[in-house]
Parts: C-alpha cells; structure tokens; sequence
C-alpha cells in the first residue's frame, strides 16, 4: 500500500475516504484508457501516479461527483472539464 494512503491528509484533502475511493478509480479508468499523467514521475504505477496528482490539486471530484482536471493554461478558477466518455 502506498505510505500516502495511509495519512489522513489525503482522506481531509478530498472531502472523505468514499469520495477518495471514486476520485481513485475514475482517474484510473482514464489513465488505463490512455490519458496522461498530469505529474512528471519516473514511475508506471498509475496508482502512484493518481496520489499525487490528488496531493498536487491537479485533480478534484465536484459536489455531484465528476472528476475536474486543473489546467496548467487556465486561468484561476477557470477548470478543464474532462468526461471519461470523451476519451
């Protein structure tokens, strides 16, 4: 198990460890179906790679559950909206 999981940090960070969980797998439904990593890492567990896209705020869930992506180009505030369908 990954040390971060562990921490209550990340669990306080998302909002609760169910919406945890769903941040978890909907990210990883993503990466399987070919999206990028949004973190420089030398590491191809995508496990690994989805911690800390969550620790780095690069990813969040919204209050009824989708997945938002924070854009590097984006203005504050200003969120990439991504559907796993549109993959």
């Amino acid at each position: 198990m990954l040390e971060e999981l562990k921490e209550e940090a990340i669990v306080n960070k998302v909002g609760g460890r169910f919406k945890l969980s769903t941040l978890i797998q909907k990210r990883l439904v993503q990466l399987n179906r070919g999206s990028r990593p949004l973190v420089d890492m030398n590491s191809d567990d995508k496990m690994e790679i989805v911690i800390h896209e969550i620790l780095q705020d690069k990813i969040f869930l919204t209050t009824n559950g989708e997945l938002k992506i924070l854009s590097e180009t984006a203005d504050l505030g200003e969120l990439l909206d991504l559907d796993s369908g549109d993959l």
